[in-house]
């Protein structure tokens, strides 16, 4: 039998940085949200793939928290890493950081996301993925609320399965 290895948090570490540009503004010229989803969800494949060392695939996405906005012109970071596993399931973290280079080089956390990562062996079905250890100040931060963050995505996902069945059952009544 095998034995499930561990491997350290910062092992997934990925990164990506750019400029918000007129163009990824909507009318209030803060970035757009979608836009950023999109970048938090390829940080996050990075880092879940790092950690895996093979093929994922999205599972979910908690959303994103915002706490301060995203401004054009500013440097937007994404910093994710892979926060907790279960068998085959990867939840990452991802940190959004901005900086406006014009005015000062402090960096401010301006949102956070949690995803959640499934790992597929060659057949396309789910595979056991090696275990997480937080080193770091940070990550044992999140890695202590992760059964918090799990039981409240569990009890999402039973809400959306109910709503998703009862919207069925009314689709099909019509």
């Amino acid at each position: 039998m095998n034995q499930r290895k561990t491997v350290a948090m910062n092992q997934s570490l990925a990164t990506q940085e750019n400029i918000v540009l007129p163009g990824d503004t909507n009318a209030h010229d803060t970035m757009f949200g979608g836009l950023l989803m999109k970048r938090i969800d390829e940080t996050a494949a990075i880092s879940a793939r790092r950690h895996f060392r093979g093929s994922v695939v999205t599972a979910s996405n908690d959303g994103v928290h915002f706490h301060r906005p995203i401004q054009r012109d500013d440097i937007v970071m994404l910093e994710s890493y892979v926060c907790s596993v279960g068998r085959s399931s990867m939840e990452i973290f991802v940190k959004i950081l901005t900086e406006n280079s014009s005015h000062e080089d402090v960096r401010h956390i301006a949102a956070i996301s949690f995803l959640t990562f499934v790992a597929l062996g060659e057949d396309g079905k789910p595979k056991e993925v090696p275990f997480v250890e937080p080193e770091s100040a940070e990550e044992k931060l999140v890695y202590n609320d992760r059964e918090a963050r799990k039981e409240t995505r569990l009890r999402k996902r039973e809400e959306t399965n109910e709503l998703i069945n009862s919207l069925c059952l009314a689709t099909n009544s019509n």
